[in-house]
């Protein structure tokens, strides 16, 4: 099987959305900083007259994650023998949408924290596990119960597909 494309379409990012990155930055670097593409920063390089050098901005994002990491390894035992319902995310790292599903999932993870169990598996290293469940496409969010799937939610969704979902889920 080939790796899992991304399933949704750029979406334009509003610039008020990446405010969080701003107070990292000098103010000299934020004037120069532009959207470069959809989900990212990129920084305009300016050359200096002694080196003939880019200078160039740098911006990790340190953020904690909620969700915890599965593989096929663990599989068995973290998501088919789960006592509460489970939350899998099906992502690859250079799926400029995952990130986004990435933060509503640790929200989610946080609000239903205690009555629902949350995990990301990439999709790229465990290729396995996402042919057995037919994700043929990134980002996707399968939802188990009793080691069963019940439900899913493909591509990138606003938080209320994932809390509808989630909501059935519980209820059945």
């Amino acid at each position: 099987m080939a790796s899992p494309f991304c399933a949704t379409s750029c979406y334009p990012v509003a610039p008020s959305s990446l405010s969080c990155l701003l107070p990292l930055l000098s103010s000299h670097s934020r004037s120069q900083m532009q959207l470069n593409h959809p989900f990212g920063l990129s920084s305009r390089l300016k050359w200096t007259s002694e080196a003939r050098k880019p200078r160039s901005h740098r911006v990790f994002c340190l953020r904690d994650t909620k969700a915890a990491v599965v593989t096929g390894k663990s599989w068995e035992k973290l998501i088919l023998g789960s006592d509460v319902p489970v939350l899998v995310e099906f992502y690859a790292s250079w799926c400029g949408p995952c990130g986004m599903v990435h933060r509503v999932i640790d929200e989610i993870a946080t609000e239903y924290s205690g009555r629902l169990k949350c995990f990301v598996l990439d999709a790229d290293n465990d290729l396995k596990v996402a042919e057995n469940y037919d994700v043929k496409a990134v980002p996707v969010v399968l939802l188990f119960k009793n080691g069963e799937k019940c439900d899913s939610v493909i591509g990138t969704m606003p938080k209320e597909f994932y809390v509808a979902a989630i909501e059935r889920v519980l209820a059945s």
